[in-house]
């Protein structure tokens, strides 16, 4: 029994640490060209894991909305709204993550030294502007690449699948916080993506929106127990 439980408080500890740098990846390159990026990928393929998390088993990833974003939804006449099981609270989206995986490498050893995705099935947001609603849903973070991927359509149409909507830049990123069986991490800024902002603009008909536009700060809220 004593060894069960110290395999138990080891994995927490190890669940943890790999939920600690999932924003962390944001701060590293990962959009370096040729023989660099190349090598990265080679080193993250030799580098053996000191850990991974195959099943994340909930909670929830919530953007507080920057003020200067709620402002250009405003100029633009859109209004923003929820979908599935998302929800707007206190000035923050929130969307409940549903699965994902984690494999987390030493520092040092790897470029980037956390990959896998977070899900979240079933959720995610709209803008309106008269007859014309986009719904932007089934959100998955990719910590490596740093980015956030989703579907798009339009008046319930699919307009692309697994689309390129956010980039994440980690340089704000507060230290870690635990609470019981969770992991919280929070102050990693998202922007639209270049994807993002063409989509937008063409289906509203404007040009305003950019890919310097901040979205707003994450609060990644993580349960370290692993899935059954």
């Amino acid at each position: 029994m004593s060894t069960i439980r110290s395999y138990k408080k080891t994995f927490a500890g190890i669940a943890i640490a790999a939920v600690a740098a999932l924003p962390l990846a944001a701060c590293s390159s990962s959009d370096s060209a040729g023989s660099s990026s190349s090598a990265s990928e080679s080193k993250t393929s030799i580098a053996k894991p000191v850990a991974r998390i195959n099943a994340l088993s909930g909670e929830d990833t919530a953007v507080a909305l920057d003020a200067g974003f709620t402002d250009a939804l405003t100029s633009l006449g859109l209004t923003p709204g929820v979908v599935g099981d998302g929800a707007l609270e206190d000035g923050s989206l929130v969307f409940p993550i549903t699965g994902g995986n984690v494999t987390y490498f030493k520092p040092g050893t790897a470029k980037p030294y956390v990959i896998g995705q977070i899900q979240h099935e079933g959720s995610g947001f709209s803008l309106t502007a008269g007859d014309t609603k986009v719904e932007i849903t089934n959100l998955n973070v990719d910590p490596g690449a740093s980015r956030v991927y989703g579907d798009v359509s339009v008046n319930g149409k699919t307009a692309a699948s697994s689309a390129f909507i956010f980039q994440l830049r980690g340089a704000t990123l507060k230290p870690l916080q635990t609470e019981g069986d969770t992991a919280i991490l929070e102050g990693t800024k998202v922007y639209v993506s270049p994807v993002a902002a063409s989509l937008l603009n063409d289906t509203f008909k404007t040009d305003a929106v950019t890919d310097q536009l901040l979205v707003g700060v994450a609060k990644i809220t993580v349960n370290t127990t692993p899935a059954s």
